[in-house]
């Protein structure tokens, strides 16, 4: 199958996209490019799986079904606990207005019948109405929508002037790029996006300057 060369940028444009994206959304693409993260992955985030002892987040049902942990960045540690409380004084206001809880995947709601009102299981990014559920007669919340946190990107990038096309996946790219510029090791790199194969990760030797002699320069530079 044929492999498109991403779309990367560059740590300044990343930058400037943060500037123009407001709460929750600048947040959200913080821990995309921050944790190198697919979209629907940090949408499924829930409060638990963040460890501030170890500095680490867990990744649960990736691409393939997989879990795989990630380096938290610090700098945001005070950010996702503020988060963090947002969501817990959002869910005790849920449950005395009598609200069924979040939604859980699978048999989770059966196997732990009360864990949908619990903190630890709340999203880390709710959605902020509830939905109803007819069949069931209850409201139950829901986590933020996918579509909005792309629409917010596309406009903070159309903001700041960033001649590229920027969605959601492309901080993905742009945070494997950054760690192989840094030269960090194409096996880890692999590891951390949740790769199963390593040509997938290979794609982004195409993102970064080769700094070896051979290919160094273009000849009109010599």
């Amino acid at each position: 199958q044929r492999k498109n060369i991403p779309v990367v940028l560059s740590r300044e444009e990343v930058d400037r996209v943060f500037m123009y994206l407001e709460p929750p959304y600048d947040l959200v693409v913080h821990l995309l490019y921050g944790c190198g993260l697919r979209l629907f992955e940090c949408m499924k985030l829930r409060v638990q799986d963040f460890n501030f002892s170890t500095g680490l987040l867990t990744v649960h049902n990736g691409k393939g079904k997989k879990d795989r942990s990630v380096p938290l960045p610090i700098v945001l540690f005070e950010r996702m606990k503020d988060q963090i409380e947002q969501v817990a004084a959002e869910q005790i206001k849920d449950c005395e207005s009598g609200y069924a809880g979040v939604f859980l995947e699978g048999r989770l709601g059966g196997k732990y019948q009360n864990a949908a009102k619990e903190l630890p299981w709340q999203w880390f990014f709710p959605a902020r109405t509830l939905t109803f559920v007819a069949e069931a007669g209850e409201h139950r919340r829901y986590h933020l929508h996918d579509s909005h946190v792309q629409k917010a990107i596309r406009k903070a990038a159309a903001k700041a002037v960033i001649p590229k096309r920027v969605t959601a996946h492309t901080f993905r790219h742009s945070y494997a790029s950054h760690l192989l510029a840094a030269n960090y090791d194409i096996r880890a790199i692999q590891q951390l996006l949740g790769h199963s194969n390593l040509q997938t990760t290979m794609i982004y030797t195409h993102t970064v300057p080769d700094t070896t002699n051979k290919v160094g320069k273009s000849p009109l530079d010599f």
